[in-house]
């Protein structure tokens, strides 16, 4: 895997960072500012420092818009964990409850 799990898993592990990648997925391209003006429980410097968590995990990129900077979500390193650790999990769980079915409807 070309991403570090053990990041990723760090950075969503915690409900702020949680808040802000959902805040970012409804609303695509926000700045620093609009991001704690959604967030008035947290100061400048704390919303920025989760955001640092999230670039290094490679969960948020950012752009230069002039002066500002707009932040995105990268849903990729998600769906790598999605695909490495669930889907597998789901399929032999799906598996294991269609058996139990057949068995319990056998007469």
């Amino acid at each position: 895997m070309g991403r570090d799990d053990d990041a990723v898993f760090k950075a969503i592990a915690d409900p702020t960072r949680r808040a802000l990648l959902d805040a970012l997925k409804a609303s695509p391209g926000l700045s620093l500012g609009e991001l704690c003006a959604q967030h008035p429980e947290m100061t400048r410097f704390g919303v920025s420092s989760h955001l640092k968590v999230l670039e290094a995990a490679g969960l948020v990129t950012s752009v230069k818009d002039g002066r500002l900077k707009r932040h995105y979500l990268d849903a990729a390193p998600l769906q790598e964990i999605s695909e490495r650790w669930l889907t597998p999990l789901a399929a032999t769980t799906a598996a294991a409850m269609l058996r139990l079915r057949d068995h319990l409807e056998k007469p």
